[in-house]
């Protein structure tokens, strides 16, 4: 078994989640962008993110 593993993001939905059941489980998967100060100015991360189950469940009903 894989360790589990948490992570704190706080940034912008760059698309709305999309909810999906893969063999009985709920999965959400959504689009994230996350600012971060540079000497220069700002620069934008992106990322693909995906939450599983009852967190799945929780983001596709509150987050758009």
């Amino acid at each position: 078994m894989i360790g589990k593993a948490n992570a704190n993001l706080l940034g912008r939905l760059t698309r709305d989640p999309e909810l999906k059941t893969v063999g009985g489980v709920s999965l959400v998967s959504f689009g994230l962008a996350i600012n971060r100060k540079t000497k220069d100015g700002e620069e934008a991360h992106f990322f693909d993110v995906e939450a599983w189950r009852e967190k799945a469940d929780l983001i596709a009903k509150y987050l758009r």
